[in-house]
């Protein structure tokens, strides 16, 4: 088997290891446990093992008392998400009362659109993806939102690439993490072509002046030129962001590993 394609085994935490990777006082975890706000541990003999699904839970237990939010408030999201039901409330109780809604209706130039899940086919997607720290993560990352019992995901190909790399062996919370910082350098990227877009493109094919100062609604014929600009465009961002992204990736993994000259 090739060294990709192991599935990495998953780390496992004494007590005292996991409260200090979580940030909590041991007596803070052995608390939780008591308020069954954890999963049992996996014991050997007399030793308990927990493992990331566990750290996970930590840091979303964390979040949500920052958020302001009671450990009976915490407790009884956690039971509504085990049991399977209530979803109305878990998403009040994750602050998801009113989430940001998804765009009824895409711009004509949007590649992407978004997938109606319920819980149990994002969990085909993402093993674990429902339980409430995976899909507090997902939420705060950006990818999905939460209403009553419908789960809407924004990109079915970023949705199929993040399920493609847990099949790998990556644990969904960690993918779930570089999402986030992926997202904002994202924006950053978006940010720098809807500039140029802006200042060298939509003046030409527009008309007329596209800057902050003087906006004009699009007509149905500024739509479609639009659209087929961008259609030309896109495929040779995409080209140079992701050479772009090579080129920094071999070099960080060449400065990390130091392959043998000529290997």
């Amino acid at each position: 088997m090739h060294a990709s394609e192991a599935p990495q085994a998953p780390r496992q935490y004494r007590a005292a290891e996991l409260a200090k990777a979580a940030g909590i006082p041991e007596r803070t975890l052995r608390y939780y446990r008591e308020r069954r706000l954890l999963p049992p541990p996996r014991r050997v003999g007399r030793v308990a093992w927990y493992d990331d699904s566990h750290l996970s839970r930590l840091r979303t237990i964390a979040a949500l008392l920052a958020r302001g939010h009671t450990l009976g408030g915490i407790a009884e999201l956690i039971a509504a998400f085990t049991a399977g039901h209530d979803t109305g409330r878990t998403a009040e109780l994750l602050g998801l009362a009113e989430p940001l809604p998804a765009p009824a209706e895409p711009p004509p130039w949007a590649e992407e659109r978004p997938v109606r899940l319920t819980r149990a086919e994002l969990a085909a997607y993402w093993p674990g993806g429902d339980s409430p720290e995976n899909l507090a993560a997902a939420v705060e990352t950006g990818y999905l939102t939460v209403a009553g019992d419908e789960i809407t995901h924004f990109s079915r190909e970023l949705l199929e690439a993040t399920s493609a790399l847990v099949e790998e062996g990556l644990p969904l919370p960690v993918v779930l993490a570089a999402g986030q910082v992926l997202r904002g350098h994202a924006e950053e990227l978006a940010g720098v072509f809807t500039e140029v877009l802006r200042a060298h493109v939509a003046p030409e094919v527009l008309g007329h002046d596209a800057g902050d100062g003087d906006r004009h609604p699009l007509s149905a014929e500024d739509v479609e030129r639009l659209t087929e600009v961008l259609q030309r465009l896109r495929p040779l961002v995409k080209r140079a962001v992701s050479a772009a992204i090579t080129l920094a990736v071999d070099r960080r993994l060449g400065a990390e590993f130091q392959p043998p000259a000529g290997g």
